[in-house]
């Protein structure tokens, strides 16, 4: 077999990606067509730059869904001979493959290992940013709403982990010597709470006073939360349906340590603010409990800053991980993390650069789509 030619690579890289091709005009037309029910999200489509962004994220979403089927070849094999090979080369011993975009240090196919990467980024970032949310959300409320020392003492929490540098704290609670301490396996068991009783005061506050639903809604919040909470915070799930792996794990809670302050402080400042508005003095004299007014009433109109803020949350923590992954601290060594595989090409940068940009040009299109997206949000939302 012959090297492929860069014109021949290009096509038959499209061609792996049939199935995000075919995903993203599903989803796009029927989002066109639909658009004037989706609110905010289909007055997106008429911002430009938030189509984009939209497009590079649905991209990366849908690639690290089918990824299975876009990879040519295990993203951990090592094929003998095929050492920091050039883009297009054929597999030897296998006729009819080739390493599309060329073999790294350890022989293994570049462009699997990208595609495969993209699922390690978007099942660690939107998750664990979720999970701060819930924290920042549940604990800036009362803040905002209350005041008074609670918000005093909250505020003081919250500030002393933001003055902390953000790598460094990152760095500290991923070492090795933290993780042997057990530190990492408390703050998840008091981190992951937080969801279960969002929830909770999310239906007690709505349905108080219809014991009938409030009965059903809370059990099934309590028995779920509960099970997903054993087996990801302790890994005593007996069915073993929920299981995070101890490093993952580690990665995960520092992820949402490090990013529940600076959510918290933008709740609490929307909250401030929004908690003097007429309807929720409205919802006040119709004798709405403090928590149904927060949650019912600030929280929703809230959701335009929150959700430019989570965007763009999401593009911080994927270059948080990929700065861990480009120094060692990664999910584990083998791994195709996109930030773990760029260290590992750039040590041969100026003699083979193949292996190090494809990772590092994903990087760039997942982040750069993501705030993209949230400055189409934040265009729309302003209009509202």
């Amino acid at each position: 077999m012959d090297r492929l030619t860069a014109s021949e690579i290009f096509i038959r890289m499209v061609g792996q990606f049939t199935p995000v091709w075919i995903g993203l005009v599903v989803i796009l037309t029927l989002s066109v067509i639909f658009r004037r029910k989706l609110g905010l999200y289909g007055k997106l489509f008429g911002s430009p730059i938030g189509i984009a962004g939209l497009v590079l994220v649905l991209f990366w979403i849908l690639t690290a869904i089918f990824a299975d089927m876009i990879t040519t070849m295990d993203p951990l094999t090592q094929i003998s001979g095929m050492k920091n090979k050039k883009p297009g080369w054929p597999v030897t011993g296998m006729e009819g493959h080739w390493y599309l975009l060329g073999g790294d240090n350890l022989a293994r196919d570049v462009f699997s290992r990208m595609v495969k990467g993209s699922q390690i980024v978007l099942a660690i970032a939107p998750a664990a940013t979720i999970f701060a949310f819930m924290v920042g959300i549940t604990l800036g409320l009362p803040a905002g709403y209350y005041g008074g020392k609670f918000d005093t003492a909250l505020s003081f929490l919250a500030n002393l982990v933001l003055a902390f540098p953000v790598i460094l704290l990152f760095f500290l609670l991923v070492t090795p010597e933290i993780r042997s301490t057990g530190v990492p396996l408390w703050l998840a068991g008091v981190l992951f709470l937080f969801p279960i009783i969002f929830f909770c005061l999310l239906f007690y506050s709505k349905f108080s006073g219809q014991p009938g639903k409030l009965f059903v809604y809370l059990g099934v919040t309590l028995v779920l939360g509960g099970w997903a909470y054993s087996g990801l915070a302790f890994n005593r799930d007996p069915l073993e349906v929920f299981y995070m792996d101890p490093n993952l794990l580690n990665i995960f809670v520092s992820v949402v340590f490090v990013n529940s302050p600076t959510v918290f402080r933008i709740v609490r400042g929307l909250t401030i603010d929004i908690k003097t508005r007429d309807y929720v003095a409205a919802a006040q004299t119709r004798g709405e409990s403090a928590w149904y007014l927060m949650l019912w009433e600030v929280l929703p109109n809230a959701r335009g800053p929150l959700i430019v803020d989570f965007c763009l949350r999401i593009g911080y923590t994927t270059i948080l991980l990929g700065t861990l992954g480009f120094f060692g601290l990664g999910v584990s060594p083998e791994s195709p993390d996109w930030g773990m595989t760029i260290n590992e090409g750039r040590k041969l940068l100026a003699v083979y650069p193949h292996p190090a940009l494809p990772p590092t040009f994903a990087l760039m299109s997942l982040v750069l789509g993501l705030n993209l997206l949230a400055d189409g949000l934040r265009e729309e939302s302003l209009r509202d």
